[in-house]
């Protein structure tokens, strides 16, 4: 499946990048939201972006998405059956 989005043509440069880099730059930014709105596993974003899980998790610090995100009591919970 393919997804076509209209964006300016000077938007790369703009940005400082080729159109190829901008191209992968919007879907691991999109892998992500879609990610930190538990809408996809960490797997299936990894996926959608063409890398690793773990690359893919390696790179959620530049959109200040927590790699692990849970409540104060799930934690809590978490550490009482370690």
């Amino acid at each position: 499946m393919h997804i076509h989005v209209q964006v300016p043509p000077n938007l790369p440069d703009a940005l400082q990048c080729t159109p190829e880099a901008f191209a992968q730059e919007a879907k691991m930014a999109m892998a992500v939201k879609l990610y930190e709105m538990k809408r996809l596993s960490s797997g299936m974003a990894a996926t959608l972006v063409g890398v690793s899980r773990v690359a893919f998790l390696m790179q959620l610090h530049r959109y200040g998405v927590a790699v692990i995100d849970l409540s104060p009591e799930d934690l809590a919970s978490d550490i009482a059956n370690a």
